[in-house]
């Protein structure tokens, strides 16, 4: 709405005092309103990217600790005190208590590290699961920022969309003024104020849905005023 009512603003601009002001202060209103929108998806899109990339690290981790955790039974044959050690998080646990839990076992194996290396563990698995953990941190670091931006911009978007709803009305005076006596141009204005889009007349086909009037029907909406 306010791109189309900046649009036909330009279009008849002239040098009536006070309209240039009201002009740019609405231009510069719509300009921050993109830069806003433009922080509001960026904000979701990192969000979705780090939820995707931490589904397939928790799954990597999974395959981590499941070895880790096989190899911790092995051991508790021969020190009981290890069996407690190395319990796998709960299927359903949040990514936090997943992340805690999963910490807790790569300390406790790393502080096991020679003994569970003569059962069979890997050299490198400990340093994969801390090399993944790491990863796995920063995926939540990061929908925590993505979410601040979301909700920043949109609250400050909220802000913006008023203002530029209070300063169009100023300009809607200032259109009635000049323009109050032409039919049609108050005609385009009044399309171009419209928030849910520009007017389409009761005979108008929708774009691309190929029907003449008659074909349309009875039954088409008028759009609301």
């Amino acid at each position: 709405m306010a791109v189309r009512t900046l649009d036909f603003l330009r279009a008849h601009q002239t040098e009536v005092a006070g309209e240039a002001t009201a002009l740019a202060r609405l231009e510069e209103l719509v300009q921050r309103a993109e830069t806003l929108t433009a922080q509001q998806r960026a904000g979701v899109v990192a969000t979705r990217s780090a939820t995707v990339q931490r589904t397939q690290l928790r799954e990597e981790i999974q395959k981590l600790l499941r070895f880790l955790a096989g190899v911790g039974v092995v051991a508790a044959k021969e020190n009981a005190d290890l069996a407690a050690q190395f319990l796998l998080p709960r299927t359903g646990a949040s990514n936090q208590a997943f992340l805690t839990a999963a910490r807790v076992m790569l300390q406790k194996a790393t502080a096991q590290r020679d003994v569970l290396a003569v059962l069979g563990l890997p050299a490198s698995l400990l340093d994969d699961l801390a090399a993944a953990l790491g990863e796995f941190e920063k995926t939540l670091e990061a929908t925590r920022a993505g979410r601040r931006d979301h909700v920043g911009a949109s609250a400050d978007l909220a802000a913006v969309a008023t203002e530029i709803a209070e300063q169009v009305r100023l300009l809607d005076g200032l259109v009635r003024y000049r323009f109050g006596d032409n039919a049609e141009l108050m005609g385009a204005w009044s399309s171009a104020r419209n928030v849910l889009g520009p007017f389409r007349s009761r005979s108008e086909p929708a774009a691309g849905d190929g029907q003449t009037p008659s074909e349309a029907g009875p039954d088409v909406v008028k759009p609301a005023a």
